[in-house]
């Protein structure tokens, strides 16, 4: 009976917080100074309300192209040092630059501890820049879109930073965020990405005519859903510890990596518009619906850190969907009502017709 009066307080908790984290996320974020504009929104919504034209198949595939040069940038200066190669970048639109930041929080290689750790990011890094590849030779040389200007900075002023400050993630000593400083900082700033990128390519998939595509786009959500696995997992697991096993020694546990997975799903909760008590995912504790969020962190209960929560379900144990207006808005930070063009990772926005984030509910 405790139990179910405590869950029903914290369920009753986590409505009245949203609103206190709105008003946090919009001071740290400045109002969306990070992002400028004021386009109409474009979305993959189904409704013929929100969508202010047509879209093509080859539009969808070019906006998941943006993601992925953001998400192949990211993983392969984590993984070897530099970025991908410029016959990558190359096709129609503005054609950007990384920005990479200055020293000691530059995009730069991790100096990895955890040999695991190291191996995933490799892997993943080869699979991100593999994307990037078979995209642009599915959509086709004359129609790929060009890599935009790309912020993957670790800096005081980059997006890591303002992301984490938004969301409460603590920050370094110097005011800083750097996903490259660490294995835990790198995992937490994957983490950003990776269910961002699930969601997108199963909001997108219905939406692709072409079957040749729609098998593509599902190729990708694949991989993608084992990348966001694995770093949920990793994180989880370094969060509760484990005990000594033979001759391998305990780990100890962070539990802070649990709490800081938390803070980043509910910050992007609230940069989509999802963050809302009418709608619910499945407590695998109770089996019952928790309300409240679509975005969750790494467990299913507001305490204690045992039950995991790899695969962010529905009721149905299905991964959920976002819009392209409301991926954007994460990946633009914008938290404000307005739609934009540009911000956060992407300063100048992303290339192709589908470019306009949603503002914030």
């Amino acid at each position: 009976m405790a139990d179910s009066v405590q869950m029903m307080e914290a369920l009753d908790n986590r409505v009245r917080r949203r609103d206190e984290r709105r008003e946090f996320f919009k001071a740290a974020l400045g109002m969306g100074a990070l992002a400028a504009g004021g386009a109409a929104a474009l979305t993959f919504s189904t409704k013929a309300s929100a969508q202010t034209q047509t879209i093509t198949d080859v539009d969808i595939l070019n906006f998941a192209l943006n993601l992925e040069y953001l998400e192949a940038q990211f993983y392969a200066y984590a993984a070897t040092g530099s970025g991908i190669a410029a016959n990558l970048q190359t096709g129609t639109g503005r054609q950007g630059a990384v920005i990479t930041g200055n020293s000691p929080h530059q995009a730069r290689q991790v100096n990895f501890t955890d040999a695991a750790v190291r191996a995933y990011a490799q892997e993943i890094a080869a699979d991100e820049v593999a994307h990037v590849a078979f995209l642009r030779t599915a959509i086709g040389t004359t129609s790929a879109v060009a890599q935009p200007a790309i912020n993957i900075s670790g800096d005081r002023d980059g997006p890591f930073t303002a992301a984490a400050s938004a969301a409460g993630v603590p920050l370094s000593s110097d005011g800083v965020f750097d996903p490259y400083s660490s294995d835990e900082a790198f995992l937490l700033g994957a983490y950003i990405f990776e269910d961002v990128g699930v969601t997108a390519y199963k909001g997108a998939s219905p939406l692709l005519t072409n079957k040749t595509f729609l098998q593509a786009a599902a190729g990708i959500l694949a991989t993608e859903a084992y990348h966001a696995a694995i770093v949920r997992a990793t994180l989880y697991a370094k969060g509760i510890g484990t005990p000594a096993i033979g001759s391998a020694p305990a780990v100890t546990a962070q539990p802070g990596l649990i709490t800081a997975a938390q803070r980043i799903s509910d910050a992007r909760d609230l940069l989509d518009g999802t963050g809302s008590a009418a709608l619910g995912m499945l407590d695998r504790s109770s089996g019952r619906v928790s309300g409240g969020d679509l975005d969750q962190g790494l467990t299913t209960t507001t305490s204690g850190q045992t039950n995991a929560n790899i695969v962010p379900a529905d009721t149905n144990g299905l991964a959920y969907s976002r819009t392209a207006g409301q991926v954007l808005n994460i990946v633009y930070l914008n938290l404000t009502t307005a739609a934009t063009t540009m911000g956060g990772f992407f300063p100048n926005g992303v290339n192709g017709n589908i470019n306009a984030s949603i503002g914030t509910a």
